[in-house]
């Protein structure tokens, strides 16, 4: 059975005291629940976060890491770094990543092989943008995505990988998405992966929808067969609605 998984990206929001305040509400709302908890603050609440955390079912996920494993990258972040503080989740290639730091499949796909090489989880994002959507090419683009950037991948390597679909059209532009829409994606994801790999590591391979979930509407999203959880913007900042969230199952 897959693993359902409620991710809250925190993006570039909250200082460590309010990091901190945040944990702990987190922790007073939490309640015994078989869904696998993610938080991903910022670079420099990580530590502090997981420390508070230490011992509860929430684990803690960095929003990015560089292929490296050293050198002349300033202001970069290597994976051996986020493992020596016990961080061993990472998001790559959100659809911010791509738009604004240029990250192409190519970098994405280096970042995954680092990534895997010190045993990290990776949340791996990717969606459509709404030219594409208009023009009809949502399956294309995504498809692409998934191919460039992981499917050199050996069918081990799966084990390590949860996928978060972004319908990019969908967020901040005033277009919904409904949760019909996000099956429709989900199944055909699915789909590609079986094509590609087997039935059977497509089915065991979680995929979570990134679009806009709240509170309000995330049981009806999460009640579809083929999405198995969310990665979590906006609404992961208040504790109350993440958790509540969390509870959509």
């Amino acid at each position: 059975m897959r693993k359902q998984i409620v991710a809250g990206n925190w993006k570039m929001n909250k200082d460590y005291v309010d990091s901190e305040i945040l944990v702990s509400k987190l922790l007073e709302q939490h309640h015994h629940s078989t869904t696998d908890v993610i938080i991903a603050p910022p670079f420099t609440n990580l530590l502090a976060a997981k420390n508070t955390l230490k011992g509860s079912p929430i684990s803690v996920a960095a929003q990015n890491m560089h292929f490296a494993e050293n050198g002349a990258y300033t202001g970069e972040v290597s994976a051996s770094m986020l493992t020596s503080i016990g961080v061993k989740t990472v998001i790559l290639g959100h659809s911010e990543r791509r738009a604004y730091f240029n990250e192409t499949d190519e970098m994405l796909a280096k970042k995954v092989d680092t990534a895997l090489a010190h045993g990290m989880r990776i949340i791996f994002c990717f969606g459509e943008e709404l030219a594409d959507r208009k023009a009809k090419k949502e399956n294309e683009v995504v498809a692409s995505q998934i191919k460039n950037a992981l499917f050199h991948l050996s069918a081990s390597a799966w084990d390590h990988i949860v996928l978060a679909y972004e319908p990019v059209w969908a967020i901040g532009t005033g277009e919904t998405a409904s949760p019909e829409q996000a099956q429709d994606m989900h199944a055909f994801i699915r789909k590609t992966l079986a094509d590609q790999y087997t039935p059977a590591l497509a089915d065991a391979v979680s995929i979570l929808y990134g679009g806009s979930v709240k509170s309000a509407n995330a049981k009806e999203i999460f009640s579809k067969p083929d999405v198995d959880g969310g990665l979590i913007g906006g609404a992961a900042l208040d504790a109350e609605h993440f958790s509540a969230i969390v509870n959509s199952f």
